[in-house]
């Protein structure tokens, strides 16, 4: 396949590779120098060719929801069951499964919280003013002003 040219790109086997490398979690730098153009073109494709943005959207969907799973995975913790095998001569000669657990993850907690929850976990915070701010800092100016006289 001639790298470059959009219609090629457009054929079902084009369109698959492109959701491939999607899939993989290469970037659009990345899939834009698989395909031999730079990524302004490929963003430029992106907006005039619908196919090409389904391919990169399905491809991507895939992988953002394993990472979402294995975040939420993480910040709730999960057991697993580790199996070693002893082999002698190729034969199986024992087999050992342990029961581990892996504890909820504070960070990935934070991470989660912070982005699926935003209005309540942000640590931004929105202060509203009833009053103009140097109506305010008049008055604050004046009570210092009286506290400075009271004390002389």
């Amino acid at each position: 396949m001639a790298k470059g040219k959009y219609q090629e790109w457009l054929t079902p086997e084009g369109l698959l590779k492109i959701e491939g490398w999607a899939r993989d979690g290469l970037t659009d730098e990345q899939i834009s120098r698989n395909m031999g153009i730079s990524v302004a073109t490929l963003y430029n494709w992106k907006a005039k060719y619908l196919e090409i943005l389904e391919a990169l959207k399905k491809g991507k969907e895939v992988v953002d929801r394993q990472v979402e799973n294995a975040l939420l995975k993480r910040a709730l913790g999960y057991e697993y069951e580790e199996v070693k095998e002893k082999y002698e001569c190729n034969v199986l000669t024992e087999r050992t499964v342990t029961k581990k657990e892996v504890v909820p993850d504070t960070t990935a907690q934070i991470f989660w919280l912070k982005n699926r929850l935003r209005e309540k976990w942000s640590d931004k915070q929105s202060i509203e003013i009833s009053k103009p701010i140097d109506e305010s800092i008049n008055e604050m100016e004046e009570y210092f002003e009286q506290q400075k006289k009271a004390d002389s």
